[in-house]
């Protein structure tokens, strides 16, 4: 067994006899039939690569929410552990959208590039390479959709505060499926006048803002492309009502599966795990844990019945310098932080389906896109 799974081994067998979750009952994790042996044996490449990106998502937070859980995560269940650097190149503390870009475009960035090398020149993203090959690709996020990570595979910008730019640039790109916030961003700019709701129906998607969080009666027609925003602005927390990320993961899954018989490359991110270690609020960063950790068991039920799925969830970087200290108990975690802000640990990296004994390891956080291109033969 690999030493780093054993390295992690202990804070997985503290999550025995977890107290009731405080928020909601979680559902019961997906019981795999592949042993880590199969895994383990080069006989496949994945025909879809979806890649789960927990923003701020650190030991400490995947901890939290083991102990938080009244039943084990879906996350305990992957069969391969690594570790990723998170650095950018300009700083040891990366940023999102320096994170995000390492992962899309396999280069170390500045903090705050989108989509850019350290000289501000565009770099081809992954999602831009799978739609050359002709996958399906698409984006859920609970941010807005222009936030720095989804920004980050399928916009070239050189600061991450260019929302509207970055907007602009999904009419761009080939994207066939996007879910997340930012409406305003899209038909009331400041910068000019464009309406990008009606430039984008009129490049063959069909585009909704309801506002409605139960997406099972959405019927897309296969000829158009899809995409939904959520909110105006950023989406609501899931403590206040946010419901979403599970029903859109699952929705974009099965339209990209269908839309492409060359595969797809999926992007889901659990934004606010961060938001909540930037508000130093320790609840808020556990119910975002959970509901990422429930996205988590869907996408993992539909790649053990599919086959040929690899599925990867890390994070960006670590935020908040979270801790859980002396005169904890699983009723009551004692908690602390020592910034708002990031940190420098390393990330882990969990992975499962053909090719996800290439990220076992500790690496560069630019293997991600490394590894990720060479899966899907690009």
């Amino acid at each position: 067994m690999n030493k780093l799974i054993l390295f992690l081994l202990p804070f997985l067998i503290l999550a025995c006899g977890q107290k009731p979750s405080q928020t909601e009952s979680e559902p019961t994790p997906v019981s795999y039939n592949m042993s880590i042996t199969d895994i383990q044996k080069p006989k496949t490449k994945p025909k879809n690569v979806i890649l789960m990106v927990g923003d701020g998502m650190g030991i400490s937070q995947i901890t939290a929410g083991i102990y938080s859980s009244s039943q084990k995560l879906n996350l305990e269940s992957f069969p391969i552990v690594g570790l990723h650097k998170s650095h950018a190149s300009n700083d040891l503390i990366t940023d999102s959208a320096a994170g995000a870009t390492a992962f899309a475009c396999g280069v170390k960035t500045y903090n705050g590039a989108i989509g850019v090398g350290p000289d501000s020149v565009a770099v081809e993203t992954i999602l831009e390479k799978a739609e050359k090959k002709g996958m399906a690709t698409g984006l859920v996020a609970t941010s807005t959709i222009v936030h720095a990570t989804p920004a980050s595979f399928i916009a070239h910008q050189p600061s991450r505060k260019m929302y509207e730019e970055i907007a602009a640039d999904f009419l761009k790109t080939d994207i066939d499926f996007f879910i997340g916030g930012g409406k305003k961003f899209f038909d009331r700019r400041e910068s000019d006048e464009r309406n990008l709701y009606e430039e984008l129906e009129k490049k063959g998607y069909y585009i909704t803002d309801y506002f409605n969080e139960d997406l099972k009666d959405v019927k897309i027609p296969m000829k158009k492309k899809f995409g939904y925003l959520t909110s105006d602005k950023d989406p609501l927390p899931v403590a206040q009502g946010r419901t979403y990320l599970k029903t859109a993961s699952n929705m974009a899954i099965n339209y990209l599966n269908r839309k492409s018989t060359e595969g797809f490359f999926l992007m889901i991110e659990g934004s606010q795990i961060d938001w909540g270690g930037h508000a130093n609020d320790a609840n808020y960063i556990i119910t975002e844990m959970l509901d990422f950790d429930r996205t988590i068991g869907q996408v993992l039920k539909f790649a053990q019945k599919d086959g040929e799925t690899l599925v990867i969830v890390t994070a960006d970087h670590e935020t908040g310098g979270f801790s859980i200290n002396k005169g904890s108990n699983r009723d009551s975690l004692v908690t602390a932080f020592t910034t708002d802000y990031h940190t420098a640990d390393l990330i882990p990296v969990f992975a499962y389906g053909p090719g996800a004994s290439n990220f076992s390891g500790i690496y560069q956080n630019t293997a991600i896109f490394d590894k990720m291109k060479r899966a899907m033969g690009l």
